[in-house]
Formats: C-alpha cells, structure tokens, sequence
C-alpha cells in the first residue's frame, strides 16, 4: 500500500546513502533501492524496485537523474534500471525529486502527467552547495599541485555563486585572486572585495601568468586564442557544467592540463551534499 508519508530513495552515489539515513532519523519511513548489499544503510530498509513503487509516496532520484539518458544513475548497484514507460509509469500519482531532470523527462510522455520537483534549481540548494565545491576544487589544487595556494596568482572566472565563495576562500588563503565577470556590478563588487577584476570578453588580453585558473561559466570561453596565452605549468580546473568552458582539442595540442572537476560536493562531502538535498526536498514539500 503506496504511503505518501514513505520516502523511496532511488539509486545515486553516497549523497543518496547519506541524505536517506538523515531523513531515517527525522523518523520517516525510509526505504532504498539500487545499492548493493554490502552498502550499509543505517535505519533504512532495503527492496526491490518494485516494492519500494508499490509503498511510497515520496520518491527522491538522484543527481544527475541520468548520466546516459537511459538508464537511472546507480553508482552502487550492479543492476541497471532503464528509464522509460514503464519506470514512469510506477511513478504515475507519486510525488517525485529528482536533480537535473530534464533528461529523465525526455524518456517518456508520461512524465507530463507526474508531480516532479527539480531540487537541483533551487535557490537555496545552490548557495549551500556553493561552499562544498569550493573547497574541493581547493582541496584538488593541494592534491596535484607542489606548490602552495599561499602567493600563488590565481584566475576565477565568473562571479556566481561559486566564483563569489572560490574567491574568497583564496583570497583567505593568501592568493592573488584575479575574477572575472561580465556584468559591470558584478565588476564593481570583485573591485571592492579586494580583487583584480577583469571583463570576461577580455580574457585574451591577460598576460597568462597564472598558477591556478578556476572555471565557473558553462560557456566556450576558454579558446585556442585564450588559452595560448597559459604557460604550461598552469593547473586548470573545470567546475562549470557540461559542456564546459574549455576547447578541449587546443588544451590537448597545447598540452596545458586540464582537471573536469564535477559534482564535487557528492566528491568530497557527501554528508553535507545529502543533508543540502533533504532540506532542500523539505522546504518543497512545505511550499
């Protein structure tokens, strides 16, 4: 018998693992599907995809939903779960959650007719996660780098959410923070935090001695023109969402290293990545 106060949680990474145990103890009904038996999951009861449709209500979907558009993102689970008519179908009258969802909707019609919540495009969902992600994209820079952030010249581009709290975290460091962004506030604000500030347009035009160069524009910013410019030595990290900001055929010719760096709050603080999804789901649920 499907509860609507039941929450299914429906494959994912360890944000999943974690975000299912926390809702287990607000003491909720919590049962999972699409990890594996050697995944533990405290206060959580495991089943079978069909039994997890037929008793909740409440089904929250990783994110990314999908990382294929076929099949349902299971990071710790041998078994596949393809995403069609029939999945859509066991989720007909459910309330659903789910990150990044527009692949998901593209494989059935039936999802016209189900109630589905974006988390991932919230506003609070991405502030918070803004720190997160930040902090891996340092911790990567300490992983590969010999050198220290500490008097190092680093370039963000972009002054979103992510780029304000990177460049902060930097600059606390002890970096030389260079931002750029294309809004003349957002220019105005880099000036007055204390950084050097840079049209985006312009990128071109900076002499490229930077030891770090940290990218947050889902945009092709980074050309062949731009990224001539780098030395060979510079670290490039990739923070931005597909399809990125790089020409990555002129990054291999100019054998610059470039470092994808994705998801990192599911990376390097799954714990927090989860309880920012749960909050996120119930802040929905009380609008």
């Amino acid at each position: 018998m499907v509860e609507m106060n039941r929450f299914g949680i429906l494959g994912g990474d360890k944000r999943q693992i974690y975000l299912a145990q926390s809702i287990a103890a607000d003491g909720y009904q919590v049962y999972a599907c699409g990890f594996d038996e050697d995944v533990e999951m405290k206060r959580v009861v495991k089943v079978s995809f069909d039994e997890l449709t037929d008793t909740c209500g409440l089904i929250i979907l990783p994110l990314p939903v999908t990382q294929d558009g076929k099949y349902l993102n299971m990071s710790f689970s041998k078994e596949k779960l393809l995403l069609d008519d029939t999945f859509a179908e066991k989720m007909v009258d459910k309330q659903v959650f789910g990150g990044a969802l527009n692949r998901l909707k593209a494989t059935s019609t039936l999802w016209n007719k189900i109630a589905m919540y974006d988390y991932s495009v919230r506003e609070e969902f991405a502030v918070q996660n803004a720190v997160p992600t930040a902090e891996g994209a340092i911790m990567i820079v300490m992983e590969l780098s010999e050198g220290t952030i500490n008097g190092s010249n680093c370039l963000v581009t972009g002054y979103g959410r992510i780029g304000k709290v990177l460049s902060e975290m930097l600059k606390g460091i002890g970096a030389n923070v260079t931002v750029s962004a294309r809004k003349p506030a957002d220019l105005a604000w880099i000036q007055l935090n204390g950084y050097q500030a840079v049209q985006t347009s312009q990128l071109a035009d900076l002499p490229g001695n930077f030891d770090f160069v940290f990218n947050t524009i889902p945009s092709f910013i980074f050309t062949r023109k731009v990224l001539s410019k780098h030395h060979k030595d510079t670290l490039f990290i990739e923070l931005a969402s597909t399809p990125g900001g790089f020409d990555k055929g002129a990054v291999s010719k100019l054998g610059l290293k470039l470092i994808p760096a994705l998801s990192l709050p599911g990376k390097v603080a799954p714990r927090a990545a989860g309880n920012i999804i749960k909050d996120t789901i119930y802040n929905i649920m009380e609008e």
